[in-house]
C-alpha cells in the first residue's frame, strides 16, 4: 500500500510540473522597490574658503582730526583686495522637507587695503581680519542648496596718517551687520562646494589721537566674494524606498 500511495504522489507531482513547462504561460512576479539616494543637509561642518573684496566706502565724521586732513574726507572709495579663512557651521533639514536652517561662524585674515590723501596729508585704511556669526536659511534641492545669511559682522583695522613730519596709527575694531547668498553643492556625501556674496556694514570706530591730540570716526562699508569648500561629519546621504 505504502508503495502504491508512493508512486501515486509522483505521478502528481510529475504532472503539475510539466504542466508548469507548458508554453504560452505567463508568469507574474513580485515587484522589486527601487531605492532612492536622498541627500540630507543636517549635521556639523567645517570649511575654508577665500575671495576678494571690493566697492563699499569709508566715511569719515568730518568733524576730528582737522590738522590732519581727514575733515576733508567725508566718503571715499573702500578697500578692496584678497582674503582667506576657515568656517565652522551646523544645518538641520526635517525629513521629507526642502527647507534648511543652520547658523555658521566664519573668520578670514586679509589684506583689503585703500590710500588716500588731500592738499598736504596722505592716508592709508587697512582691514587685517574680519569675519561674522550668522544665521542661514535656504532651499534643497537634493544635493544643492541655495541660500540667504545675515548676522553680526566684525573687522580689525589699522588707519594711518601723515601729515607734514606729523604722522600716527591707530588700530580699531569694527562691529556691525552682514547679510548676504550663496549657492553650495555637495559633490560627494561629505564634502561640498559654495560660493557666495556678502554686504556688510561694519559701523563706525573712533581712531586717535594724533600727535595734536584729535580725534575721528571713521564708518567702513565693503562687498565680498568668496568660493570655499566643506566637510560634513554627519555623513548626509539616506536611503529613500
Amino acid at each position: 500500500m505504502k508503495l502504491k500511495l508512493a508512486a501515486v504522489a509522483l505521478l502528481a507531482s510529475t504532472a503539475i510540473a510539466s504542466a508548469a513547462d507548458l508554453p504560452g504561460r505567463t508568469y507574474t512576479k513580485a515587484p522589486i522597490t527601487p531605492v532612492a539616494q536622498v541627500y540630507n543637509w543636517t549635521g556639523f561642518y567645517l570649511g575654508a574658503f577665500g575671495g576678494y573684496g571690493f566697492g563699499g566706502k569709508l566715511k569719515g565724521d568730518n568733524t576730528d582730526f582737522d590738522n590732519d586732513g581727514i575733515d576733508d574726507v567725508t566718503s571715499i572709495s573702500g578697500v578692496k583686495g584678497s582674503f582667506g579663512g576657515g568656517t565652522i557651521g551646523y544645518n538641520w533639514q526635517a525629513p521629507g522637507s526642502r527647507i534648511v536652517w543652520g547658523f555658521e561662524v566664519d573668520a578670514a585674515g586679509a589684506s583689503l587695503k585703500q590710500n588716500f590723501a588731500d592738499v598736504d596729508s596722505t592716508f592709508s585704511y587697512k582691514v587685517n581680519a574680519f569675519g561674522t556669526v550668522t544665521g542661514r536659511v535656504g532651499f534643497a534641492v537634493d544635493n544643492m542648496l541655495i541660500y540667504a545669511k545675515g548676522g553680526y559682522a566684525w573687522a580689525s583695522t589699522k588707519f594711518s596718517a601723515s601729515d607734514g613730519p606729523e604722522s600716527f596709527t591707530s588700530s580699531k575694531t569694527h562691529s556691525g551687520y552682514a547679510v548676504g547668498a550663496g549657492l553650495e553643492y555637495a559633490f560627494l556625501p561629505s564634502w561640498s562646494a559654495k560660493a557666495e556674496y556678502l554686504y556688510a556694514d561694519y559701523g563706525k570706530a573712533t581712531y586717535g589721537p594724533s600727535p595734536d591730540g584729535d580725534t575721528g570716526r571713521v564708518g567702513l562699508t565693503n562687498h565680498t566674494v568668496k568660493v570655499g569648500i566643506n566637510y560634513h561629519f554627519n555623513s548626509p546621504v539616506v536611503a529613500r524606498y
